[in-house]
């Protein structure tokens, strides 16, 4: 494997530049080596520490592929099953239309039962940026916020993917319930421990401790601000870690549950954990679905199948990911919220297959979006738009003493030479169309043609 280590760092420092990222540290595993590591930017900007390959961070949802190998580590044992109703364990009645909601349930978000809210409510009313606020400071509050909750189901059991924090939570209770360990302390002494994941932590003594800690940033409109991380998540979502570790996580999975010669997973429970188990209500390459705490993306850049998960917790992003037949994976994390890890992550992972990332759709879209942001210009100046980008979309403005107009435009088909966004306007939908030509962009527009002259 060559890496092209100059185009990857360009498009690092690009990207943490364009969205204002202070810190982020990645690293890329092939075969069992490590064959990068760097840290990007400061990990405290106050002092002006850098960032390094160890510096820890909060991983957020990456801790869920935690929690789902604690619990099939349990299954292994025969201390449950995943066909089993997790009112068994939790000492309240979880029924959605009628139906117990099963372990299988939880694991895969299929529940029926929508997002509750609890982790936004707790984050951002903690960091103070919204006017929700939940004080669920240990998982005993998360489930008595969830008892009740069967009455917000829309669907049964199985029917439909929603993805739900306080399902992962739940799954830490039942952890707890069926080893008669503290869910943190099961997961040190039967994962963390024997994967050599020594610098992966929970509580807030463990983390003040380390040297090499990235300061929780909030990216605000108006700037940077030092924050703090919502402690308070646990089995959901409340995992420190650093990029390497996450690559000794990512290679007890390549290994199919083994590390040296210690079996932590049987083979068939990672296969289990793998498997596509409910579709996701979006896709990129085609065909993501849902495991057992992992992410599965069948078909990256056209043959490849990528595992793994993202995670936010506002202060702090990550993702990590493996493609178990090519030996590789990489692990990612910053310490505000930004461009997403996993856009970097998937960047790595290109160049190391030797692909060419502008392949990746996120990465076209990006390319094409800009190239269509600027003036537009009818017939000798006579009318004039502002084209901007927005997110994934982009904004057709014009303004005037008379009139102002602001309308969002959704895309719908893209190409390098030509796309079409779509708009409302009276009720009526609107096309817009853009040519692209060389240097030369051009946009139809109800009755206009427009020339992007800037």
């Amino acid at each position: 494997m060559k890496l092209d280590v100059a185009r990857l760092e360009s498009f690092v420092i690009s990207k943490m530049s364009e969205t204002r990222i202070p810190g982020l540290s990645i690293a890329v595993l092939k075969d069992g080596e490590v064959v990068y590591q760097r840290g990007f930017g400061y990990r405290d900007l106050e002092s002006a520490l850098p960032a390094t390959p160890r510096t820890v961070y909060g991983v957020g949802s990456i801790t869920k592929t935690v929690t789902a190998i604690a619990v099939m580590q349990l299954v292994e044992r025969g201390l449950l099953s995943l066909d089993d109703p997790a009112e068994r364990y939790l000492g309240f009645e979880l029924r959605v239309k009628g139906k117990p909601v099963t372990i299988h349930h939880l694991l895969t978000h299929t529940s029926g039962i929508p997002a509750l809210g609890y982790a936004e409510a707790l984050i951002r009313g903690l960091l103070g940026v919204a006017e929700s606020w939940l004080p669920a400071a240990k998982p005993d509050d998360v489930v008595a916020f969830v008892r009740g909750a069967s009455a917000w189901a829309t669907h049964e059991p199985g029917e439909r993917f929603f993805y739900l924090n306080e399902g992962y939570v739940l799954l830490g209770r039942i952890v707890e319930k069926v080893s008669g360990l503290p869910y943190e302390e099961y997961v040190r002494k039967n994962i963390l421990e024997p994967a050599g994941m020594d610098r992966s932590y929970f509580s807030r003594e463990e983390v003040e401790r380390d040297p090499d800690v990235a300061a929780p940033y909030l990216n605000t409109r108006r700037g940077l601000r030092r924050s703090r991380f919502p402690f308070g998540v646990s089995s959901d979502g409340g995992m420190f870690s650093n990029v390497l570790d996450l690559l000794r996580l990512a290679s007890l999975l390549i290994n199919r549950g083994r590390v040296g010669g210690t079996e932590l997973l049987s083979r068939e429970s990672v296969r289990e954990m793998e498997k596509e188990h409910a579709r996701l209500p979006y896709t990129l390459f085609g065909g993501e679905a849902y495991g057992y705490g992992l992410v599965v993306y069948p078909r990256f850049l056209g043959g490849y199948r990528l595992v793994g998960h993202s995670g936010s917790v506002l202060v702090y992003t990550g993702f990590y990911g493996y493609i178990a037949s090519e030996g590789l994976a990489v692990a990612v994390l910053s310490n505000t919220s930004g461009y997403p890890p996993s856009a970097v992550g998937m960047y790595a992972l290109a160049l190391a297959l030797g692909r060419d990332p502008d392949e990746l759709p996120f990465v076209r879209t990006e390319r094409l979006l800009r190239r269509l942001e600027g003036r537009y210009e009818g017939y000798q100046g006579t009318i004039a738009f502002t084209v901007r980008r927005m997110g994934d979309f982009l904004v057709l403005e014009y303004s005037d003493e008379a009139v102002e107009r602001r309308l969002p435009l959704v895309p719908e088909e893209l190409r390098e030479d030509y796309a079409v966004f779509w708009t409302a306007e009276m009720g009526a939908r609107v096309r817009v169309e853009f040519y692209v030509d060389g240097d030369r962009v051009y946009m139809l527009y109800e009755r206009y043609k427009l020339v992007k002259r800037g």
